[in-house]
């Protein structure tokens, strides 16, 4: 944290400009050494300089230096940004340039690690960083925004606050007990308390746990035996040409990847091989693609053929994907129908003929009912974003309810007192307020460079 580091903030690539960023407590002085201008180290903070940035006498390139000097900045140290053309070469030569000057390479990261270390964030804001460089929806990018704006925060820290308060009463109980005028705290009168905390938890995690597909968005695989009409299906959800579809079973003999928005939610879609037994070898590896593919699937969408009798194959996919959130789509219902609707009754059924635009949006409504869509984009933004957030108020709600069943059983108030102590520090670990150094390391490695 004594050092100053450097890093390439906008994406290597031809474009107008490319940032190089600095932070640290000699980030004005070393720049202000290769800077043809102003006298950096005596302007003022938050101002934008025109010059050059210069190698003994050679100009590197005509470049805006921003100056922003700590506390104001994002790391809290002083922080300079040079805006130089865009284009590798001309960045790389900055970045190169600076590192020969005193700066190190910032890991990857390393600015917003600054920033919660420094405590202008928390670990909250920190992860929301990072969700917004990576949304995929306007959805999304309103929920890293509403975190980053620290609601998320707020209301852990009133979580932590009522847990404390209930802890208070708690510790004056037993180091005052000859206090007559303080309410003495029973086992009893914690139950309340306790249960408030506790009903609060349980509707941030069930909303979070709907919520993380705004992130990750639902994985939905489209399986069936050969020539049903998955590719057709595929194209039809994209609009797009994406996949080949003939006559001839066996075509897709690989996975097939499109991707659309539903209602603000990514859908990823793929298209698998058709699953049958097979000799072909080729075949046989997208065969066995697909059945892998289904394990990890969040939505499984099995196309059967309206004009045949479900087949022995038809009963084997259908046996693979019992276990997994099911749509089964009958496709070519403008054929003749030949098969056992009363065998399907047990599942989420669509009817549809792919080839006539007949029971797209039935789809799309299905897998909006399915994944609760309409509750997950109503506005409230008030979730956690990611599965370490949701492990660790799962694991507070776990302890309390251990609370709540000691308080039962009659366990005495202090034994009480420690498990509320170990419910409040879980809830500190989402934001922060504890961390360990691998927790860290391992989070901020997740950023890109630049960040």
């Amino acid at each position: 944290m004594n050092d100053t580091i450097v890093a390439i903030s906008t994406a290597l690539g031809v474009g107008a400009i490319s940032i190089v960023r600095v932070s640290g407590k000699d980030a004005i002085k070393i720049v202000n050494k290769q800077f043809k201008g102003k006298n950096l180290e005596k302007v003022s903070s938050h101002t934008i300089h025109y010059g050059y940035i210069v190698d003994k006498e050679e100009v590197i390139d005509e470049v805006l230096v921003s100056i922003m000097k700590s506390p104001k900045t994002f790391t809290k140290e002083d922080v300079v940004e040079i805006n130089c053309h865009g284009g590798i070469t001309t960045t790389n030569k900055i970045l190169e340039l600076m590192l020969t000057k005193g700066c190190r390479l910032a890991e990857p990261g390393e600015f917003t690690k600054r920033a919660f270390l420094n405590g202008r964030i928390d670990l909250v804001n920190a992860e929301a960083v990072m969700d917004l460089i990576n949304v995929k929806t306007e959805t999304a990018r309103k929920g890293a925004i509403h975190a980053l704006e620290g609601h998320i925060s707020k209301y852990i820290r009133d979580l932590r606050q009522e847990i404390l308060e209930i802890l208070a009463s708690i510790e004056v109980n037993i180091d005052y007990p000859e206090y007559e005028d303080i309410e003495i705290m029973t086992n009893q009168k914690l139950v309340p308390k306790i249960k408030k905390v506790k009903e609060s938890l349980k509707q941030i995690i069930e909303k979070s746990e709907h919520s993380q597909i705004l992130k990750e968005g639902i994985k939905t695989v489209i399986v069936g035996r050969p020539n049903v009409g998955k590719s057709s299906l595929l194209n039809h959800l994209i609009n797009e040409d994406k996949a080949i579809v003939t006559d001839i079973e066996g075509t897709t003999r690989d996975i097939v990847e499109g991707e659309i928005n539903l209602d603000g939610i990514p859908l990823s879609l793929i298209d698998t091989a058709g699953i049958r037994t097979t000799d072909n070898i080729i075949e046989k590896i997208g065969v066995d693609k697909s059945i892998r593919l289904i394990e990890e699937a969040d939505l499984v969408i099995v196309v059967l053929n309206n004009n045949e009798p479900l087949t022995k194959e038809d009963q084997e996919i259908l046996d693979k994907v019992k276990n997994k959130t099911v749509i089964v789509a009958v496709n070519k219902i403008d054929l003749e129908n030949k098969v056992d609707m009363k065998k399907l009754e047990d599942y989420q059924l669509i009817q549809m003929s792919v080839s006539e635009n007949n029971g797209i949006e039935e789809l799309k409504n299905k897998i909006k009912e399915l994944f609760h869509l309409s509750k997950i984009t109503q506005g409230d933004y008030n979730y956690l974003s990611n599965v370490r957030q949701i492990a660790l108020a799962k694991e507070s709600l776990s302890i309390l309810d251990e609370v709540e069943q000691g308080i039962a059983d009659e366990m005495p108030i202090d034994m009480v007192e420690i498990d509320l102590k170990r419910a409040w520090d879980k809830l500190g670990e989402i934001i922060g307020e504890t961390y360990t150094e691998e927790l860290l390391d391992q989070l901020f490695s997740q950023f890109c460079l630049g960040k």
